[in-house]
């Protein structure tokens, strides 16, 4: 069982910028994709961006160019850094964790989210 939390939200100005954090409880080497999700009232969630244990990203359309996402192995740690925030990046955020294990269990862990709010 993983844990994950979420730090880092809070209200800004467009054009600002912002950094989410999410600690996990356990190492985070050996996930598959640790991911970060966003959803605004009375709208679906979506993919805001993704790390594979490899290293590669992938990046929703709306974000490509302004969010990056990183990660800490030793502090079991992934982070979004938010640059040129706009107001339709309003949403709760929240940390995901995918585990493909080698046996072909998998898993899926969701942090309780953090709210960003980006006024014009």
């Amino acid at each position: 069982q993983v844990q994950l939390v979420e730090s880092g939200g809070g209200l800004v100005q467009a054009g600002g910028s912002l950094r989410l954090s999410c600690a996990a409880s356990k190492s985070i080497t050996s996930i598959s994709y640790m991911s970060w999700y966003r959803q605004a009232p009375g709208k679906q969630r979506e993919l805001v961006a993704t790390v594979a244990s490899g290293g590669n990203t992938n990046y929703g359309a709306s974000v490509k160019g302004r969010f990056t996402i990183s990660r800490d192995n030793a502090l079991n740690t992934v982070y979004l850094q938010m640059n040129s925030l706009k107001p339709e990046d309003t949403a709760i955020y929240y940390c995901n964790a995918y585990q493909l294990r080698a046996w072909g269990a998998t898993h899926d862990y969701w942090g309780q989210g953090t709210q960003v709010t980006v006024s014009s």
